[in-house]
C-alpha cells in the first residue's frame, strides 16, 4: 500500500498559492484547487485506497468562503491521514500585495464592500488567516522572492529536486521553408548537412528510413560531430532549464523542407534523450512537416 504525504498550500491572497500549487503539479504531485474543506476526507479516503497509486497530495485552501471549517478539517485530516501532513503558508508585506493587485486589477476576495480598499481587505484577511499561519509547518515571506527562486526554496524546503520526469522535452523537426516552430526554446539549422533529396534514390524517403540514415552518417563527420556536441550541449541545457522551474521544453532541427535531414537528427537525439534518464527529461517526438510533399 502507497502511503500518501500530503502539502496543504494556503496564505494570503497575491502571495504565490497558485505558482506554488503549479510547481508541485510540474513535480508530479496531485494538486487540488479551491476544495471546500469539508471535502478533504474524500480527498484522503481516495488518495489512501489499497488500489491507489496518489503518493503526493498538494492541498490548496484559502477562507474568503470556508472561515469556520478550514480548523477542524484540517485536525481532522492530520488526525487521520496516514502519511505525514504539513502546511505551507505564504505570505508578504502589505506594500507588496497592494502592489501585486493593483497591477493585475484582481479584486482582493476580502474585499467587503465598495468603500473597502485594498490594504483593508489585506488587513482582515490577515487576521483571519492567523490560526493557519501559528499551524504551519513551513511560513514563506515572496515579498522579495522572484517566482523561479520561490521555486527552488520549495525545492528545498519539500525535497521536490528535478527528477528524471521533470521536464517535458518535445524534440520537433521542421522545414525553415514552412517557417520556423514559434514554441520552439531552441532552435538548430540542419541546413550544412548533405542533403539526401538530391539523391534520387532517397529523394521519396525520410530521415527516418535506413537508406538515409546510413547515406548521413556514413562517410560524413560532420553528422558525427554535430550529433555528439548537440548531445553534449543538451546534457548541459536540459538540467539547466530543469532547475530553473521549466517544466516543458521544444527543441526544434530544421532543414529545408523537413523531410530528410531534420527528422534523421530529431529521431537521433530524442533517442539519446530518452535513454539518459539522468537528464531530467521526458521526451516525445514530433515531426511537423513530414507529410509535405517537398524535400
Amino acid at each position: 500500500m502507497v502511503v500518501a504525504e500530503y502539502v496543504v498550500i494556503t496564505g494570503m491572497s497575491g502571495a504565490g498559492r497558485s505558482q506554488a500549487a503549479n510547481h508541485f503539479e510540474d513535480k508530479g504531485w496531485y494538486v487540488v484547487d479551491n476544495l471546500p474543506p469539508a471535502l478533504l476526507p474524500r480527498v484522503r479516503e481516495f488518495a489512501d485506497a489499497p488500489n491507489s497509486h496518489i503518493c503526493q497530495v498538494g492541498l490548496v485552501l484559502g477562507l474568503n468562503l470556508f472561515h469556520a471549517e478550514v480548523a477542524p478539517a484540517l485536525a481532522r485530516l492530520r488526525a487521520s491521514a496516514a502519511g505525514p501532513v504539513r502546511i505551507l503558508f505564504l505570505d508578504a508585506s502589505t506594500p507588496v500585495l497592494v502592489k501585486r493587485f493593483e497591477s493585475t486589477k484582481r479584486r482582493h476576495p476580502f474585499v467587503g464592500s465598495a468603500s473597502m480598499g485594498v490594504s483593508d481587505a489585506i488587513d482582515a484577511e490577515r487576521e483571519a488567516l492567523g490560526f493557519l499561519r501559528g499551524e504551519a509547518d513551513v511560513v514563506i515571506d515572496t515579498s522579495e522572492y522572484s517566482i523561479y527562486q520561490l521555486h527552488h526554496l520549495l525545492d528545498e524546503v519539500f525535497g521536490l529536486e528535478a527528477g528524471p520526469e521533470s521536464v517535458t522535452t518535445r524534440v520537433l523537426s521542421f522545414g525553415f521553408k514552412y517557417g520556423i516552430p514559434l514554441d520552439a526554446d531552441l532552435v538548430l539549422d540542419c541546413r550544412f548537412l548533405p542533403n539526401p533529396y538530391w539523391e534520387e534514390e532517397l529523394r521519396g524517403l525520410c530521415g527516418k528510413d535506413a537508406a538515409v540514415q546510413d547515406f548521413l552518417m556514413n562517410g560524413q563527420p560532420m553528422t558525427q560531430t554535430f550529433l555528439s556536441q548537440t548531445e553534449d550541449l543538451l546534457t548541459t541545457l536540459v538540467p539547466a532549464y530543469a532547475r530553473e522551474g521549466k517544466s516543458y521544453l521544444t527543441i526544434a532541427f530544421g532543414c529545408t523542407g523537413g523531410r530528410h535531414r531534420s527528422v534523421f537528427v530529431a529521431e537521433h537525439i530524442h533517442g539519446r534523450l530518452a535513454a539518459a534518464k539522468e537528464l531530467g527529461s521526458r521526451p516525445f517526438i514530433s515531426h511537423r512537416d513530414l507529410g509535405q510533399d517537398s524535400g
